[in-house]
């Protein structure tokens, strides 16, 4: 009984580790809960004697995870085709900055967005590449160059060989590679700090000298709310909505906060989440911004009290 229990107990420890991997194939929170939950609902679905003939349940259990995510990106272009307005992923708060303010109750069931690391594999801007990606490469790439799995695993995954996931591995991260230099985190907090500060105050020339001239704005309000449908082109344009936006919207409250992983900005009115803003910068400049205002997509922000 005691090998039984110990392996129940290794099968549901693999839990954070496969929405990890299934947030960073997926982009949504909803959809890598759901994956994973079918995960487990196709291991508890075998035979005792087939159990027992897997030697890593873990290695198992990703392996059907990415195979069933690997579905959900081959579907999920068509499903994006009649999204209203831009896609954009599930924007991941830090908890721990938002418990002092009345935080969910700790003694209940673990929130799937709690169990996600937040790093540099889940920022924003690296989101957001991936979605440029094929459903393949994307697997492949996140499956071996975030977490460390041999092509020979991926292989299994995508029902390729070795040597092509490898090929796609390559061709992903010469997307990546596009990027420009990473800033240090003290100096992005910065540039968010005086974009809110000049966004408080409705100074457009303050905005214009923290945008880039060439900056892109991307709002996804996915037909709930009202939002840009097409991105906002320029430094100059980008700073004239944002003021417009603060004219519209007496008592918003802007916060600086942790946007999947790094110095972000919350809107609120109320004590409601409203909008999440994540930033991308180059040379002390705001290059791109991502406006999450679809309140599906807001679940992980909503606070108790």
């Amino acid at each position: 009984m005691g090998t039984v229990g110990t392996r129940t107990d290794e099968i549901a420890g693999e839990r954070r580790q496969l929405i990890n991997v299934a947030y960073r194939l997926l982009g949504s929170v909803t959809e890598a809960e759901d994956a994973v939950q079918d995960a487990y609902a196709r291991w508890y679905g075998l035979p005792r004697s087939r159990q027992e003939e897997i030697i890593s349940p873990g290695a198992w259990l990703t392996t059907v995870t990415s195979r069933i995510c690997l579905d959900l990106l081959g579907s999920a272009r068509a499903r994006r085709e009649r999204y209203v307005g831009a896609w954009l992923p599930e924007p991941l708060p830090d908890r721990t900055e938002w418990d002092h303010a009345g935080g969910a109750d700790s003694t209940g069931p673990a929130d799937p967005a709690d169990q996600i690391v937040l790093d540099e594999s889940v920022a924003m801007a690296f989101l957001v590449v991936l979605e440029s990606m094929t459903a393949a490469e994307r697997v492949a790439f996140v499956l071996h160059d975030v977490f460390r799995y041999p092509f020979a695993e991926i292989a299994d995954v995508l029902g390729r060989t070795p040597a092509a996931c490898k090929q796609l591995a390559a061709s992903a991260r010469r997307r990546v590679s596009v990027a420009h230099a990473p800033v240090t985190a003290t100096g992005r907090a910065d540039v968010v700090r005086r974009v809110k500060e000049a966004w408080e105050t409705k100074d457009i020339a303050a905005l214009v000298g923290l945008l880039d001239p060439a900056a892109v704005m991307t709002a996804d309000g996915g037909g709930m709310v009202g939002t840009v449908l097409r991105p906002v082109e320029g430094g100059a344009r980008i700073a004239q909505y944002m003021v417009a936006i603060a004219d519209k919207a007496p008592g918003l409250e802007l916060l600086e906060r942790t946007v999947n992983g790094v110095p972000g900005l919350v809107a609120q009115r109320a004590g409601v989440v409203m909008t999440v803003a994540s930033f991308d910068i180059s040379d002390g400049r705001v290059t791109r911004i991502w406006a999450v205002r679809n309140p599906e997509k807001l679940r992980p922000w909503a606070r108790e009290g």
